[in-house]
């Protein structure tokens, strides 16, 4: 399935998490925030939603100032 991914559309497996397509794109551990359809998925709803064909993802990391 297609979903598109920072501008780029990509391929994943049908029934992914976010959760599960952070992991497999190497962010797991890293200070993001998730945004799916210009909604921001709170990282306790990782888990728990399934992503679905053309969903449009934004990956924002974090950045410090000061």
């Amino acid at each position: 399935m297609q979903i598109v991914l920072n501008g780029a559309t990509i391929d994943i497996k049908e029934g992914m998490s976010i959760n599960d397509m952070l992991a497999e794109l190497g962010f797991q551990d890293q200070l993001i925030a998730v945004e799916v359809n210009q909604e921001v998925i709170p990282r306790g709803e990782h888990i728990s939603f399934i992503l679905s064909s053309r969903d449009v993802v934004e990956i924002i990391h974090a950045v410090g100032g000061g």
